[in-house]
């Protein structure tokens, strides 16, 4: 038995003799109080039983108030001195500590998930983390029940948990919390009962402070912090965050419907159906060096009623930014009541959003839903892409392929039309070219163009699903992170900062396949051959992704460099396939093939028949 124990057996030996020594119990009254000792002593945590007002407990330890206490604090006062005791709530999901002194959650843990280095996954704890409401008293005193000492209240089930200040008979305020079994959501509801002669008349709101240190959970801190944010929701309306790349403060007068404190794939959100009013939001970045890596900050207000005729009810989303999760609490919801707390998951804006939601992800889930290995599901999800766009990328080749065997007669048009003077004649000449032999310049783009949403939608996708956390394939053993095969200590300057550390494997791959088809597609379609700064530019841009991607997840970069490797296919398969001397032979054969024009067509040439003879008649002027 230590020191401290013995001090602590001490003193509550002294506080037992004191007491009776003053009150002089009976012996009836001392069986009661053992019996009750012993009740308390066996009861479960999760399960506290009804506890003696605090006031009393001080009174019968001889313990006494200072005047100012007595005088700031009222009835309040005996509530500022006490044990801290923690208590514990759980689920199958997950694991919450409550703490009397503030009558609030401690810390939360998920059950389900472990750090990148096998540690629990603890959201916070109480040490980096407050929740705390402001009280003003009838003589205007302000109380804040982060001083205070709340006692455990027997619920009516065993998920249900209540703190109270129990300030005198039919007077109480109650903090109650409930947890659901196969839930990530605990509700709080403030209960006020008899309060109007103990707090100020004026007050209809209580002031909410919630703040937040967000630990450090993945391998990747830059990325990790990338994709952390504070974001919050209108009543009503958007959701909108905070800057993720600085620290930023803002005031919303708005009604706020909730508030999410976010790291990449886990977050703590607070949401209030009624609406928080007079919001002062903080996001702020910590050092590389810290074990955390944003603070997060609320100062708000909420409706209360001190009369106990109604009472504040919040509610805590402690969990994974998992889309599937997230939508179904909106499911069987009339849109204006609708939480929107899918949109914690970045998918991108508009567009990009609706690709992933409408196609990506239900593709994802459809394979996931039989197949473990996540770096099978990836590529049988490029091979259903690729089948999908396959129709636009043959397109887009045969049009690159025209361009390519009309390229001889092109550069007899430039040679035979050179000169700054014959720009418009030259061009003219070129696009009647194009129209005789039925060959659109923009053919081979529009395709690619309409591929592109596609292609950042997976950008957006990868590093947001969680399901690829932690998930292995091949060397990577986690694809949500970067796949480091090389790795250094040294800080070199601008490389370390942008590029990181290491060299991912997957990325590095990735940027090797970009520039063979870079190469192959040059020499199909003699690409870079008038402009060659342009042709450098293109076996420039793969090099640049290696810089870009070296720290994205790594199921990104195996899903490009996948995706490439078909692509390759495709552009050997279509040569294959596609006979080239017939298709010019067919081109030749409507150049030659009168083109019948349409009333625009004949207006258009007009017009630009008589742009040409201004031309000369300005240059005739000159001269």
């Amino acid at each position: 038995m230590d020191k401290n124990t013995l001090i602590g057996f001490g003193l509550i030996l002294l506080i037992l003799v004191g007491f009776s020594l003053l009150q002089k119990p009976t012996e009836q009254k001392v069986q009661q109080a053992i019996q009750q000792e012993n009740v308390l002593n066996t009861a479960p945590p999760t399960a506290p039983q009804q506890a003696e007002p605090v006031q009393q407990e001080q009174a019968a330890s001889g313990q006494t108030l200072s005047p100012s206490l007595s005088d700031n604090y009222g009835q309040f006062a005996a509530f500022l001195a006490g044990e801290n005791q923690v208590y514990s709530i759980e689920n199958d999901l997950m694991e919450i500590s409550m703490a009397s002194k503030g009558g609030r959650i401690a810390s939360v843990r998920l059950k389900n998930y472990v750090t990148h280095d096998s540690l629990p996954l603890i959201l916070f704890d109480e040490k980096n983390s407050s929740f705390d409401l402001t009280l003003i008293s009838t003589n205007n005193r302000i109380i804040n029940t982060k001083d205070l000492y709340f006692s455990p209240v027997q619920g009516q089930n065993p998920q249900e948990f209540i703190f109270r200040l129990a300030l005198a008979q039919d007077q109480h305020l109650d903090f109650v919390y409930t947890l659901q079994e196969g839930s990530y959501l605990m509700s709080m509801h403030i209960r006020g009962q008899g309060l109007e002669n103990l707090l100020s008349p004026s007050i209809s709101n209580l002031d909410l402070n919630w703040a937040v240190k967000m630990r450090s959970q993945e391998k990747g801190r830059k990325f990790e912090q990338r994709y952390s944010m504070l974001q919050y929701k209108f009543m009503g309306d958007d959701v909108e965050k905070m800057s993720e790349s600085k620290d930023d403060n803002k005031s919303v007068n708005n009604r706020l419907r909730w508030i999410a404190f976010k790291d990449q794939f886990f977050a703590s959100v607070l949401i209030n159906d009624k609406g928080f009013i007079s919001n002062e939001l903080s996001s702020k970045l910590e050092n590389d060096l810290s074990p955390y890596i944003k603070n997060y900050a609320l100062r708000s207000a909420i409706d209360f009623d001190m009369r106990g005729n109604r009472e504040a009810q919040l509610k805590f989303y402690f969990g994974p930014t998992k889309y599937s999760i997230l939508k179904k609490f909106d499911k069987g919801v009339e849109k204006a009541e609708q939480l929107d707390l899918d949109n914690l998951v970045p998918l991108g804006g508009s567009i990009i959003r609706w690709v992933n939601v409408g196609l990506i992800i239900p593709m994802f889930n459809f394979f996931g839903g039989f197949i473990g290995n996540f770096g099978i599901i990836i590529i049988l999800m490029t091979i259903c892409i690729k089948l999908i766009i396959l129709p636009l990328t043959f397109k887009s080749y045969k049009s690159s392929a025209k361009m390519r065997l009309l390229k001889p007669q092109i550069d007899e048009i430039n040679a035979r039309l050179a000169g700054e003077s014959k720009a418009q004649e030259r061009s003219a000449a070129t696009m009647d070219l194009y129209k005789r032999a039925g060959v659109n310049p923009m053919g081979g783009c529009l395709p690619m163009l309409m591929q592109f949403p596609i292609l950042v939608a997976m950008f957006w996708f990868f590093p947001a699903s969680i399901e690829l956390r932690q998930e292995s394939f091949l060397w990577a053993q986690d694809l949500s992170t970067y796949d480091a095969v090389i790795t250094w200590e040294a800080n070199i300057p601008l490389i370390s900062k942008f590029f990181g550390n290491h060299i991912s494997l997957f990325c590095l791959l990735m940027t090797i396949t970009n520039l063979v088809y870079t190469k192959i597609n040059n020499d199909s379609t003699g690409g870079g051959a008038q402009m060659p700064g342009m042709k450098a530019m293109m076996y420039l841009m793969p090099v640049m992704f290696l810089f870009v991607f070296n720290q994205y997840s790594s199921g990104l970069s195996f899903y490009y460099f996948v995706s490439t490797l078909f692509t390759i296919g495709q552009t050997y398969l279509f040569r294959a396939t596609i006979d080239e001397q017939k298709m010019l032979a067919q081109l030749m054969e409507k150049k030659n093939k009168p083109v019948k024009k349409s009333g625009f067509a004949k207006r258009l040439e007009e017009a630009q028949r008589m742009q040409r003879e201004q031309i000369k008649q300005q240059a005739k002027k000159r001269r």
